[in-house]
């Protein structure tokens, strides 16, 4: 297995709009570059010999009714920080998704399988601004958490474009929730409890970048 970074220890902050410039735009896919960080949680483990390019490309969705096995777990409270070398810009609407591997249990929607995760994003990779992920709201999906919509998107297997937010599915955000006009550091934190096995925490498949 590769060895694994350990992980940066950043600070969180009121959201401000930065004065930064937008740093210069590198030629790029429409996905996440680099892992700088991981630091996993306990029972964490599938999908580490794959990585980290298996969090790095396009999404492997399983659909409604399945979830996606080209996941890296994070365990109980693990942490990932991914870096797009080119700059995540703030737009109209969805500036990028996040896709983890949730499912309908049985195909029913009322019976969702999900680990949830929290999300935050830096231009700097230090200072930190968090989206507030309602972990206890299941009643309106979870609002702001990642974790929640099944995966539609798969390039193996449909043309499902990845960076389209009414079709690929996965969780989509928007940088007007936290004040910042461009980021390029993502982090998840996995909000998970107790779990067995070496698949606990979120699964992380992929992050599509909308806007760049």
């Amino acid at each position: 297995q590769p060895e694994i970074p350990s992980a940066q220890v950043p600070s969180e902050e009121v959201p401000t709009i930065p004065s930064s410039p937008i740093p210069p735009v590198i030629s790029s896919d429409p996905f996440v570059d680099e892992v700088v960080s991981f630091r996993p949680g306990s029972h964490a483990g599938y999908g580490s010999s794959q990585f980290p390019e298996i969090v790095l490309g396009p999404p492997q969705g399983g659909g409604f009714s399945f979830g996606g096995t080209d996941v890296l777990s994070l365990g109980v409270g693990g942490e990932i920080i991914l870096k797009s070398e080119t700059p995540i810009l703030n737009e109209t609407g969805i500036d990028f998704i996040i896709f983890e591997n949730p499912f309908y249990a049985g195909g029913d929607p009322n019976n969702p399988y999900i680990e949830l995760g929290e999300l935050a994003v830096s231009q700097d990779g230090v200072r930190f601004f968090s989206f507030s992920c309602e972990a206890g709201n299941r009643i309106e999906d979870y609002p702001g958490c990642a974790g929640v919509q099944p995966v539609l998107a798969n390039s193996e297997f449909n043309r499902i474009d990845p960076t389209n937010p009414e079709l690929a599915g996965g969780d989509p955000f928007d940088l007007d929730v936290v004040g910042l006009n461009w980021v390029q550091y993502i982090r998840i934190r996995d909000l998970s409890r107790e779990e067995s096995g070496n698949s606990a925490g979120f699964d992380l498949d992929a992050i599509s970048i909308v806007h760049q």
